[in-house]
């Protein structure tokens, strides 16, 4: 009888052991599981403010960036207004000045009535009248062919003293003036035919064409 209680005494004690152990383990299992669940929850925490702070880093830093970019580009806007103002008040002094000087020209021309023919109405001379310039080098002969430079430098110099642009010209005749060494003629009249004009220009050696006498007329004669 004794040796059953002991067996049943033995049997109980280890069936407690067992069930303890058990607990003791759960507990173990839940401890560890609650605290690795801390540890991700605060690794997670950790990570969202990081990307927070990312995303946000670079909206500041535009909006910092900004007002200096506007800054930037205002005072380009004030440079480039300047600029032009510059520019402007540049090109027109130069206008004034070019327009001062043909007036200061134009206020030393002689002009008579008549001239060499009756078709002529008035001859303007002015002595202000300088040579146009010229790419030729050497000994000068006039050439009388509408591709050659001379012929080009010819008109240069006829518009010049007419006033004429070289698209708003028609050339009627441009040949030697037999009265005069180094000298041409030329009959031009602007397109609608409204200015009409001798012209008489001279040679002089590494200068050019120059201007001697216009002659207005009353209406071409070919």
């Amino acid at each position: 009888m004794n040796s059953d209680f002991k067996q049943n005494s033995r049997s109980t004690y280890r069936a407690k052991r067992k069930k303890t152990n058990i607990v003791l383990n759960s507990l173990i299992i839940i401890v560890l599981a609650l605290i690795i669940l801390v540890a991700y929850n605060i690794f997670a925490s950790g990570s969202d403010e990081n990307a927070v702070t990312k995303q946000e880093t670079p909206k500041q830093e535009q909006k910092q960036a900004a007002p200096k970019e506007k800054k930037a580009e205002e005072t380009k806007k004030k440079e480039k207004f300047s600029e032009d103002k510059a520019a402007k008040e540049e090109d027109e002094k130069q206008s004034e000045e070019a327009t001062a000087s043909e007036k200061a020209d134009d206020s030393q021309a002689v002009v008579s009535d008549g001239g060499t023919s009756p078709n002529v109405v008035k001859t303007i001379e002015n002595p202000t009248w300088k040579p146009v310039g010229t790419t030729q080098t050497g000994e000068h002969t006039a050439v009388y062919d509408q591709s050659s430079v001379d012929w080009q430098e010819m008109l240069k110099a006829v518009s010049y003293a007419t006033g004429l642009d070289s698209g708003n010209m028609t050339v009627y005749w441009l040949g030697r003036d037999k009265t005069t060494t180094n000298a041409s003629i030329a009959t031009v009249a602007s397109k609608d035919k409204q200015l009409k004009y001798n012209v008489y220009i001279k040679w002089v050696d590494g200068e050019g064409w120059m201007p001697t006498r216009v002659e207005e007329l009353a209406e071409i004669q070919q």
